[in-house]
């Protein structure tokens, strides 16, 4: 059986990664805690920014509005986000997120893989 000692992480511990829309935090994946079966992270996206498009071959995303409001691509589809909205995309569905609003999204990541793979777009 997998090791089953429980990991606590201070997340004001953890870097943020920055990019030229925002940034990421990642609270749970196989590297900060090896044996881990899912990605968990925080993600800030800025006001009038938007991540790339972008898919994950291995693994679904569900992503949770904690605030703001924008629009998801989901493949040719786009969708609506606000505060307390939750999307599932699954593996392979191309995507990003788009900040249309004046404050910064917040929003929580999860990922059913442990070890996420990201195929940028752009």
């Amino acid at each position: 059986m997998a090791d089953q000692k429980a990991v606590v992480i201070d997340s004001k511990q953890l870097p943020d990664e920055t990019f030229e829309w925002g940034t990421l935090k990642w609270l749970c994946n196989a590297k900060l805690s090896p044996g881990a079966a899912q990605t968990l992270g925080l993600c800030h996206i800025w006001a009038g920014k938007r991540n790339p498009r972008h898919f994950h071959p291995n693994c679904e995303e569900v992503l949770f509005m904690l605030e703001g409001t924008g629009q998801h691509s989901f493949d040719d589809e786009m969708l609506e986000l606000h505060r307390g909205a939750v999307i599932r995309i699954p593996a392979g569905v191309r995507h990003n997120l788009s900040n249309t609003g004046s404050e910064t999204i917040v929003c929580l990541i999860s990922f059913s893989s442990g070890d996420r793979e990201t195929v940028f777009l752009e």
